[in-house]
């Protein structure tokens, strides 16, 4: 390819749409909550443990979001937030131990996928 196609095709339209933040915080939920789901069926302990962590690191990710001070959802809902967070951490030890079933963190990240979704349109 010579460097005028190059710069040609550097330039034209995407065909990718532009993503938002909500709509890759909605991408993220939806393939940890498909690991989750599938790992809970099947019988490897290190792919539940997987997805588990990959669980864990995304609310990590959303707790210190929502610790920020700088930022701009409403204090109210970044408590709830984070009470999530500490929530699904407990909760995801119990599974580990065969203390309780993934069901509730499935449910949690489903919500939580209504509400990103309801809010903007996903692209």
């Amino acid at each position: 390819m010579n460097a005028f196609n190059m710069a040609k095709t550097a330039y034209a339209n995407s065909s990718a749409p532009t993503r938002t933040p909500r709509s890759i915080e909605y991408d993220a939920f939806a393939r940890i909550t498909h690991r989750l789901k599938s790992a809970s069926q099947g019988d490897s302990f290190t792919a539940l443990a997987a997805a588990l962590h990959e669980n864990n690191k995304l609310w990590t990710l959303l707790a210190a979001d929502v610790s920020d001070k700088d930022n701009a959802l409403p204090e109210s809902l970044r408590g709830r937030i984070f009470y999530l967070f500490e929530f699904t951490a407990q909760h995801g030890r119990k599974v580990l131990h065969k203390e309780a079933s993934v069901d509730v963190l499935v449910d949690i990240n489903t919500a939580i996928m209504r509400g990103l979704r309801s809010k903007e349109g996903v692209s």
